[in-house]
């Protein structure tokens, strides 16, 4: 497993970035834009992790805003923790043998959602390429929200 990034939300990305650059000293590695989903993603790295960051897009703050006003409560602010895997689907396997719930299955070979017991959401991606989509994972529905 390796580490990737935190996400948190902003309610105003300049005021944000304002704080965690300008103040904390924090630096802008990249940026990325969704029309279509109306966010911009904002990747920021502590000036003493640069090199890996840019490397291997890791440890990183994403900041997240979305452009339409929202009101984050119960902790929406915070987003979730991240981690890259060798074999989604095998990790994925050992956690439901141990009981965790998978909310978001890896249907795509490439991404799943799971929760701590203390309700913080953990995005596992797949190191490199997503592997192709496979049962029971391909048609496994989401449980609950992540």
């Amino acid at each position: 497993m390796h580490y990737l990034h935190t996400m948190v939300r902003a309610r105003d990305l300049d005021d944000t970035l304002d704080f965690y650059c300008n103040k904390l000293g924090l630096v802008e590695i990249r940026r990325q834009e969704s029309e279509a989903g109306r966010f911009t993603l904002v990747f920021l790295a502590a000036p003493g992790d640069m090199e890996r960051a840019r490397e291997d897009h890791s440890p990183l703050l994403e900041i997240t805003w979305n452009w339409d006003p929202q009101t984050y409560d119960g902790g929406r602010n915070f987003g979730h923790l991240a981690y890259r895997v060798d074999d989604i689907y095998a990790t994925c396997q050992r956690l439901m043998d141990a009981g965790v719930t998978i909310n978001r299955p890896p249907r795509d070979g490439h991404m799943a959602f799971i929760r701590s017991p203390d309700g913080i959401s953990i995005e596992l991606l797949q190191a490199g390429d997503a592997l192709r989509p496979r049962e029971p994972w391909a048609s496994m529905e989401n449980t609950g929200s992540w």
